[in-house]
């Protein structure tokens, strides 16, 4: 049936349900719409890594349309126009002078893209649960095509198989006649913007009436402070659910409409006077861009208690510029840098989530410089001879500046090499300094809440964080103190352009991996001296040493450590004696992947649970060498355990691949050592892209682990697929999709979002 004719045929069939049960309600976006394209769509239409661009988490971006400008695009000699939404242009006609066009509109006869699109999908429906067809491209290798109105008879001819929703179970019958009836209508759109409660207005003016409050002093902790929470979803305590703000420059005051200053990045020049003003986050909630920071009363008195009390004073206040942004610690060095350390500190996960987990959402700039999983440590401000010594601060902070700022192709690999030497001479400043400081103790690690101790997994182009340590030993633990974690704050999440060029993206991967490096370098320092060549070379296996010997500045093997730890295994040791000293501090104990008894699964939990954690247990920390299956997964699994009481349990099962290194920017799969993949296992939703999911009832676990552990090759992975899997077709994906979510919202509500399913894998 053509298009036309079911329109036609709809409107018959509606007219005659109308005269007999009165007229039709008239369809309306927020109420009726958006909730589809929250089920259905942000999925995989949400954040710079949306097909085309087309976002529609929100009315403004089904508005705005789609383009075939890419933001991902690494080898683009100029940097691209910002395209973010809510921020870079508003209003139809203004995105589509940026290149947008319309998938809403009827063109002429013809329907408009979306409804020829839908109609594609809902013509070929997907055989329940069963593998996709080669010839259907996913992943984030998928070349899209982005085709116009006037281009989608080609596109149809081409691919007959990839309507919308894209190679997934699609629209239920009611919500394909929805869509339809909204796009016939003229695609009205109804929706109303986020506004605080009053309770919450209150709280934003007393925010907003501090950062801007008058006086040079002021004026430079409230910069400072907005450059540390510009990415952040902050909430309040008490504040209504799903209710998050971002702080944003406004060239009005409070009480005014907010005017926004929509540079490109949060340090660029604004042109003008500024106020900061606190903006309610818009449109659906989505995982991979929600990086939740709390504001409370305690919270405000932390914040004055440490910038605003004191004897300090501003001389001058700073200009804007490169060299401002590539030196934030000669650009702020007039805040006591006890007060910036601990800030950063008290809300240590969310200054890492901000440069680790994203919200770029497609981050391999950062991730490949990093191995699949590690734990963070942070060393004690008293310990810290940046924050307790003047003369070495000062000798340390011109070494300090950050490449990326000036985007000249031609001259990238000159600025890289002048800002690596920088670095280096920090590196040899650092090592000679500390090895006449007292050799680190104990004391030398901050202890001072639960973000204290945090893991990082990563899944090839995203990692996750979260606090307390998890899974096995890694091989390479880091140790920030306060030049390290802001630096690395400042180069990946505030002077990281997405829209940048191929010289800055370059230079922000490149000087990543010195930081990395540096991170290493210090948790070396806490273990005994004749160690640590061992674990440096095990760091840098193969054309690692090459790259030890060409930019990395050499370690001190020499100076002692003041830890007694056992000589056969220290790091291990250390890891022992870490988590008893501060167990109170680890979020998530973790008896599932470091078994040390009989027992290894979470007490008080149900007894059924137990029963499948402890044989899941089986499968985690055990090399691919010994344990085949791991060939076949992906990243990040999800497996849904149901109970016959009717309880239900998530779990994230997630790939570790093994490296000879990870320090260079291309030929990662050269560096794989997938014998030594490890798997983790953890209580929770670890990923904000699932790559598959398991669905097993709690008593058919422990033969679902014996078939993983026999299943040597893809045949044999298949039948598991085929018994437990949830495939992209499966009839109640969405639903067990979507029950990820609800798991998260059952268990951490703030941190609660769509997931994404755009490396959702066809296993």
């Amino acid at each position: 049936m053509s298009y036309r004719a079911f329109i036609c045929l709809c409107v018959l069939l509606i007219g005659s349900a109308a005269r007999a049960q009165g007229p039709v309600p008239a369809i309306s976006y927020t109420r009726d719409i958006q909730p589809i394209f929250t089920e259905k769509c942000v999925a995989c239409h949400a954040c710079y890594d949306a097909a085309c661009q087309l976002n529609l988490g929100s009315g403004e971006g089904a508005a705005r349309g789609a383009t075939k400008i890419p933001v991902y695009l690494g080898e683009r000699s100029k940097a691209a126009q910002p395209t973010r939404l809510f921020y870079d242009a508003f209003g139809t006609a203004a995105w589509q002078h940026q290149g947008f066009y319309s998938v809403l509109d009827a063109q002429a006869s013809q329907a408009g893209l979306m409804a020829r699109m839908l109609e594609l999908g809902h013509q070929t429906p997907l055989q329940p649960n069963a593998k996709l067809p080669e010839e259907i491209v996913l992943g984030l290798n998928r070349a899209n095509m982005c085709s116009q109105p006037s281009e989608f008879d080609d596109y149809a001819s081409q691919h007959p198989k990839e309507g919308m929703p894209l190679a997934v179970t699609g629209l239920t019958t009611q919500q394909y006649q929805t869509l339809q009836r909204w796009l016939a209508s003229g695609a009205p759109i109804d929706e109303q913007g986020l506004a605080p409660s009053a309770q919450e207005a209150m709280q934003v003016v007393q925010w907003e009436n501090l950062l801007n409050a008058p006086g040079a002093r002021q004026s430079l902790v409230a910069r400072w402070l907005f450059e540390h929470w510009f990415l952040a979803h902050l909430y309040f305590k008490d504040g209504e659910p799903g209710h998050f703000f971002q702080w944003v420059r406004s060239r009005t005051p409070t009480g005014q409409p907010i005017d926004l200053i929509n540079s490109r990045r949060p340090n660029d020049d604004p042109g003008t006077q500024i106020y900061y003003r606190l903006w309610p986050v818009q449109g659906v909630i989505v995982h991979k861009t929600h990086i939740t920071y709390p504001l409370s009363p305690a919270k405000m008195a932390r914040v004055k208690s440490l910038f605003y009390s004191g004897d300090w004073t501003v001389d001058a206040l700073p200009g804007y510029g490169p060299e401002r942004r590539a030196n934030p610690f000669e650009t702020f060095q007039a805040i006591p840098v006890q007060a910036r350390y601990q800030f950063m500190l008290d809300n240590a996960e969310y200054f890492v989530r901000t440069f680790i987990r994203g919200p770029v959402c497609r981050g391999q700039i950062a991730t490949d410089v990093i191995r699949d999983n590690f734990w963070a440590l942070f060393q004690a401000p008293e310990h810290d001879l940046y924050v307790v010594d003047p003369n070495y601060r000062a000798q340390a902070t011109p070494l300090l500046a950050m490449p990326g700022q000036n985007d000249d192709v031609g001259s990238v690999l000159s600025l890289w090499h002048a800002y690596r030497d920088k670095r280096n001479q920090y590196e040899a400043l650092r090592r000679d300094s500390y090895a006449q400081a007292p050799a680190p103790s104990w004391s030398n690690l901050w202890a001072g809440n639960d973000n204290a101790l945090l893991s990082i997994f990563r899944h090839f182009d995203s990692a996750s964080v979260t606090k307390g340590l998890i899974g096995d030993v890694p091989q390479t633990m880091w140790l920030f103190d306060f030049p390290l974690l802001e630096r690395t704050y400042y180069q990946l999440a505030v002077n990281f352009d997405v829209f940048g060029n191929v010289s800055h993206q370059a230079q922000t991967r490149l000087y990543f991996d010195l930081i990395r490096n540096g991170a290493e370098q210090n948790f070396l320092r806490l273990m005994p001296a004749d160690s640590r060549d061992g674990y440096l070379d095990d760091w840098y296996q193969s054309s690692g040493k090459f790259k030890m010997w060409l930019d990395y500045e050499s370690i001190d093997d020499d100076t002692p450590t003041a830890l007694k730890l056992d000589p056969k295994d220290p790091k291990r040791d250390f890891t022992t004696q870490l988590l008893a000293r501060y167990g109170d501090l680890n979020a998530r104990p973790d008896p599932i992947n470091r078994c040390a008894g009989a027992y290894c699964s979470r007490p008080n939990i149900d007894p059924a649970l137990q029963g499948a954690e402890q044989a899941l247990s089986r499968l985690a920390s055990r090399p691919a060498a010994g344990l085949r299956v791991i060939d076949q997964l992906p990243e990040a699994t999800m497996l849904r355990i149901e109970t016959k009481s009717g309880q239900r349990a998530v779990y994230s099962l997630l790939r570790n691949r093994a490296h000879s290194n990870v320090a260079f920017m291309l030929g990662e799969s050269l560096r794989y050592q997938p014998g030594l993949d490890t798997l983790t296992l953890y209580p929770g939703v670890l990923s904000s892209y699932p790559n598959f999911m398991f669905n097993i009832p709690a008593d058919e676990v422990p033969q679902f682990v014996a078939q993983m552990e026999s299943a040597k090759d893809a045949q044999r992975f298949e039948k598991i697929v085929e018994r437990w899997g949830i495939r992209r077709s499966h009839p109640l994906f969405w639903v067990y999709f979507h029950d990820l979510s609800r798991y998260l919202q059952e268990t951490d509500p703030v941190e609660e979002g769509v997931l994404d399913m755009n490396r959702y894998e066809n296993l």
